[in-house]
């Protein structure tokens, strides 16, 4: 017994009525993926800046020593290959610790201590009259002239041009980055290091700042010799950086040091540690 194929629905329908079946077809597609790009950057996760906001600074925070200050610094690195990634674990280095005045947040910052350094940094490093409540530990204040944008920066990998720096009102959509990573720490030394030591240099104010997702995810756990902001902060994290791989006895590699000895000249040479 022969059976015959049932015919398509478009077989069915008119000239008329197909090309109205395409329409709504192709309009369902345009919704569907606008709904999805708006929930991807609600989530941070497409690359699309965010120009909005107050004016961008020339100049972003101002590097953590002189000249003078920063080269003696330099100096006193030791130089050490790098330790092995075993036993390696963030939570080896417990952060978002509350804001203790060992952390380094200062006077200003003191009446903050319900809250965690986390929240603190994304305080410290607001933009325009943001405001934190010392006991819920909520923002508010937040608007067109007040919240938070990257300093980091992002290359455009096609243009090899700095992108627009991130502005967000959005707390959840930051990152609050370790500047020496915790894994670099790990491997320069700080797998020798007891709990509460570590524990310090996952909380310090000088090792923290804050940082748009995408920026963040471009330097990783990557040390100078492979990763240094292309943006702003270029400067004023090489500063940091230094200060707390002093600070906390940890080693830099020979690369490393290279990079960094080179980065300090270039800043210096441009005004930047004076």
């Amino acid at each position: 017994m022969l059976r015959t194929n049932p015919l398509r629905l478009s077989d069915r329908l008119s000239p008329a009525q197909r090309r109205l079946l395409k329409a709504v077809v192709s309009l369902l597609i345009v919704v569907a993926l606008a709904v999805a790009i708006t929930i991807l950057e609600k989530r941070g996760g497409t690359d699309k800046p965010d120009s909005s906001g107050p004016p961008i600074p020339d100049r972003g925070a101002q590097p953590a020593g002189s000249a003078k200050e920063i080269n003696a610094l330099l100096g006193k690195l030791k130089v050490a290959d790098e330790l092995p990634m075993t036993g390696y674990s963030r939570d080896r280095f417990p952060h978002w610790d509350t804001d203790k005045p060992e952390h380094g947040f200062g006077d200003a910052l003191a009446q903050y201590s319900r809250c965690t350094t986390r929240e603190v940094v994304l305080l410290r490093d607001a933009t325009g009259p943001v405001k934190l409540d010392p006991s819920s530990c909520k923002f508010s204040g937040l608007g067109a002239n007040a919240g938070w944008r990257d300093q980091y920066g992002v290359m455009d990998k096609k243009t090899n041009a700095l992108k627009p720096y991130k502005w967000t009102t959005d707390s959840s959509g930051l990152d609050i980055d370790h500047i020496v990573a915790l894994a670099e720490a790990w491997r320069s030394g700080a797998a020798k290091l007891d709990d509460d030591t570590r524990r310090h240099i996952a909380n310090d104010a000088l090792n923290l700042v804050i940082s748009d997702p995408t920026a963040n995810r471009s330097k990783g756990d990557q040390d100078p010799s492979s990763y240094l902001p292309p943006g702003n902060f270029r400067c004023a994290y090489i500063g940091h950086y230094i200060q707390v791989k002093l600070k906390y006895g940890l080693n830099v590699d020979t690369k490393e040091q290279s990079a960094l000895q080179t980065a300090v000249k270039d800043c210096i040479s441009k005004g930047e540690f004076t």
